[in-house]
């Protein structure tokens, strides 16, 4: 028997992009939770859902274990989850359904049940964590195992008192994340996970998080579990798990998997001397913006842009939110950035050796075709290393959301993360936006292709502009019929 049994809600195989990559990445945020509660002396279970075929499969787990508790724990680090995809909705309602046949009592932290705390609360859960949720769940199993039926002196909770749901007062983040433990890899099988990067990529790749939150304002970007305040572990406190994963997991390459990675004056040129100390050979991915890209830092005997200290800790690939090639969209979006900042930090990463990759966000409000166009120009001109490309995702919480929320009628989330729905009244109609997807990244492999060749002689990539260029004329045709 365990008191406790700890899960999470995201199925690599119901995701079917994220199933033909296969890089699936370690639930982290579960992996904190279990390391807390296990720091405290609870007797608790961890079973990883990344590659298992159904839901009900945690049936037989919670039918050997009989837990008291039965937590989803999803991981608030990871993008994937932030989506709040309705597959992922649904498996939760169906593993929550099979715990309180048992009797478990069902606790869930996630950025879907933040979001709709009530079709969780009328659906087999007893309890919403909001916010940061380590100290709230630990709190609540401690209440519960004192038989405590009064839960308003615990922070950060939602649930139900007869009909009515009750939320407790805000839970305030952690400031120390070094007073943290470090996630309970040891309950981890890691053998899934290296095999299918191993047989996908060629290297296995780990995820760290080195902060929690972000305090940018970008009015489309949805915090429901770290919120706007930035909290950073130490750089030492970072290498020590490094050097641990590296011992134990022997990995290739690691992505730090912050919102921003190294916002703190100093942190990156402090890690960077750190790894150097420890002779740690690194390979590794962030995300950041291009403004702070730019900002200098202090190294120990001179100063350094960002970028070079990221250069020299072993940083390979950078993703910014680069979003448009139009000012005005930047502005409306409250990105903060200015186009020429996108301009020079790409250049500046090319030159120290860094691979910088663009996201691209199309459809937002008021974006005419125009705005359009200047984004594929800004794409081509400066021709990063790749691309993500998404339509704009209204999440509860956000200004963005609250503008065009009336206009969301019926469907208010994606089922899978290359739905890539447009939800609200866009410029242009839905296909549209699949169309110009497809076409944007024509474009831009097909400009890959003709500079590998011209360049660097690559006959190979070269042979694939015989059906890039056709390829790329077809969807340019095809969202030319939708443009007024």
């Amino acid at each position: 028997m365990t008191d406790i049994l700890i899960t999470h809600s995201y199925f690599l195989r119901f995701d079917p992009k994220q199933w033909k990559a296969q890089q699936p990445y370690p639930p982290l945020a579960t992996l904190f939770a279990a390391a807390v509660l296990l720091n405290e002396k609870f007797n608790l279970t961890f079973y990883d859902m990344m590659f298992a075929q159904k839901a009900n499969e945690i049936e037989a787990i919670i039918a050997a274990n009989k837990p008291k508790y039965f937590v989803i724990y999803d991981d608030g680090f990871n993008y994937l989850t932030k989506m709040c995809l309705t597959n992922m909705r649904d498996a939760a309602f169906e593993m929550a359904a099979i715990a309180k046949k048992f009797g478990c009592k069902v606790i869930v932290s996630s950025s879907d049940s933040t979001d709709h705390s009530a079709d969780y609360l009328n659906a087999n859960f007893d309890f919403v964590i909001v916010g940061e949720g380590e100290q709230t769940l630990s709190e609540l199993v401690k209440a519960l195992n004192n038989n405590v039926n009064d839960f308003s002196a615990i922070n950060g909770l939602r649930y139900k008192n007869n009909s009515t749901i009750t939320e407790t007062n805000k839970r305030e983040n952690l400031k120390d994340l070094d007073l943290l433990p470090m996630p309970a890899w040891q309950l981890l099988n890691i053998a899934p996970y290296k095999n299918a990067w191993m047989k996908s990529k060629g290297f296995f790749s780990i995820n760290i998080a080195t902060t929690r939150g972000c305090p940018y304002k970008c009015n489309w970007c949805a915090k429901p579990i770290y919120g706007n305040r930035y909290n950073s572990r130490s750089p030492q406190n970072v290498v020590n798990e490094l050097l641990y994963l590296k011992t134990h997991f022997k990995f290739d390459h690691i992505w730090f998997c912050d919102d921003i990675f190294g916002l703190k004056p100093n942190w990156v040129s402090e890690f960077a001397n750190l790894v150097e100390s420890n002779n740690l050979k690194l390979k590794y991915k962030i995300q950041s913006r291009v403004d702070l890209l730019l900002e200098e830092s202090l190294a120990t005997n001179k100063k350094e842009t960002q970028i070079e200290a990221l250069a020299r800790s072993g940083c390979d690939e950078v993703w910014v939110g680069a979003e448009s090639g139009s000012q005005k969209i930047l502005d409306a979006m409250d990105k903060g950035t200015k186009i020429e900042q996108i301009a020079k930090a790409t250049q500046l990463m090319k030159q120290h050796e860094i691979k910088p990759c663009f996201f691209l966000q199309f459809g937002y409000i008021n974006e005419r075709y125009d705005d359009i166009k200047l984004t594929l120009k800004m794409l081509l001109e400066l021709m990063p290393h790749d691309i993500g490309i998404s339509v704009s995702y209204p999440l509860p919480g956000t200004k963005f959301y609250n503008t065009v929320k009336e206009q969301m009628i019926g469907k208010t989330n994606w089922t899978d993360s290359d739905e890539l729905a447009i939800m609200f009244n866009a410029t242009y109609p839905a296909v549209f936006y699949k169309k110009l997807q497809r076409y944007v990244h024509y474009k831009f492999r097909q400009k890959q292709a003709f500079l590998a060749l011209i360049n660097n002689g690559k006959i190979i990539k070269g042979l694939s502009l015989t059906y890039r260029i056709p390829q790329t004329l077809l969807a340019s045709w095809s969202i030319q019929k939708h443009v007024k």
